[in-house]
């Protein structure tokens, strides 16, 4: 399989990376230093020589991310908004209208975007970022509707938060109830191909249950 991963630097981009290359797939990682996926063009760039090097692409992880916050519903900086917007919604914007006619051939593609809890549940002082999953959710439901009737399946996962090894090397005595492991993450969306499209396509999958 051929996989776009979107934000591949961090520690989750690398073991969604990791676990598919271990397994025989090519995998395509970008982060901002090497395509600017606010840029339209330059994404659509991106996926058009995918295109012609593979003749397919199989599958795409977005999981460019960021947070910001306040304390209090009342101290929200809005300038917090627009730098949420263009990191969860933007970007996820792009990639999307370019890959989705390639997934739309593809008899097993996914798409996948990694979700919070805070958009079902926003906390006073994470308006912004709470809006701003939910924006994302919403705009990956409405691709998930444009490849229902094909074998390729766009879906939601849902987190409370990620946790890697350095995190734990960093606080060895926390318990991080609740955090969802970025291997456990990265086995999640490989198992993705393992349902049919038509039973995953359009769902949020909650990882911390």
């Amino acid at each position: 399989m051929i996989i776009l991963i979107t934000g591949a630097a961090g520690p989750t981009g690398q073991a969604v990376a990791r676990h598919f290359t271990e397994n025989g797939h090519t995998v395509i990682g970008v982060d901002k230093d090497d395509v600017d996926l606010l840029d339209r063009a330059a994404v659509q760039e991106l996926v058009a020589s995918i295109d012609k090097e593979h003749g397919r692409l199989d599958g795409v992880v977005h999981l460019v991310g960021g947070w910001r916050g306040g304390k209090t519903f009342a101290d929200t900086d809005l300038e917090d908004w627009n730098v949420l917007h263009d990191l969860l919604v933007r970007t996820l914007q792009h990639v999307s209208l370019a890959v989705e006619p390639l997934l739309r051939k593809s008899d097993n593609g996914r798409f996948v975007i990694v979700s919070a809890k805070a958009a079902e549940r926003p906390s006073a002082g994470g308006a912004c970022y709470a809006a701003a999953k939910a924006a994302a959710e919403a705009w990956t439901l409405s691709l998930a509707d444009a490849l229902k009737d094909t074998g390729s399946a766009a879906t939601i996962l849902v987190v409370k938060a990620l946790l890697n090894e350095d995190m734990k090397a960093a606080k060895p005595e926390a318990k991080f109830a609740g955090f969802t492991h970025v291997d456990a993450l990265a086995e999640a969306v490989a198992g993705l191909y393992e349902r049919p499209a038509h039973e995953i396509n359009g769902t949020r999958l909650d990882l911390t249950q």
